[in-house]
């Protein structure tokens, strides 16, 4: 493993174990619209989106671990959920024409937590977890994904700078400056 690859998963570890802490801690006493911001789907977002496929399934199986052993949840349900979400969204970096583009955070934090939450609540309610099964939930869903949306491009920011001294020359564009990169005119122009 290189300099780099350690200083990732260092760095990948901490921000869990921290994330996972904050949003035990804080974020979840905070309600807004009825509704508690969800970090975690957020967070493995941005990392899938920053360091690729494997690094975004690995940020939420440990993610998963730690908010399930936290909460005293089933082992693995978080973890699982957390992993495909993380694992796609590192695959959409490689798919998309722009990965740099400004909306695309937003987008992704939006389809990860509502990706995440549905599918929680399915694997919750076939695991015979007692849970209501309403409109209730629906409309909850609907407003944690829409406060989620709105945190999207700040926690993107965050785990960028968080990330940017171990990812290498991802993130910086040719003159050596961190942040986006100039589009060709043409497609024929090669970088």
């Amino acid at each position: 493993m290189s300099t780099n690859g350690a200083q990732l998963s260092v760095r990948l570890a901490l921000l869990a174990l921290v994330a996972v802490l904050v949003q035990i801690a804080a974020v979840s006493q905070v309600s807004v619209f009825g509704a508690t911001p969800d970090l975690a789907p957020l967070i493995v977002v941005a990392a899938g989106m920053l360091a690729g496929p494997v690094a975004g399934a690995l940020m939420g199986f440990s993610m998963g671990l730690f908010i399930d052993f936290a909460l005293l949840q089933t082992l693995g349900v978080s973890s699982l959920v957390l992993v495909v979400v993380g694992h796609f969204a590192g695959r959409l970096r490689e798919t998309v024409r722009d990965p740099d583009a400004t909306l695309l955070p937003l987008a992704a934090g939006a389809a990860g937590s509502a990706v995440a939450l549905v599918v929680f609540s399915i694997m919750q309610f076939l695991l015979g977890v007692e849970s209501p099964v309403s409109l209730e939930l629906i409309r909850q869903i609907l407003s944690t994904v829409l406060i989620n949306t709105l945190l999207a491009l700040p926690v993107y920011a965050l785990v960028r700078r968080i990330l940017a001294p171990s990812l290498g020359d991802r993130g910086r564009d040719k003159r050596g400056r961190r942040g986006r990169r100039p589009s060709p005119i043409s497609p024929l122009i090669q970088p």
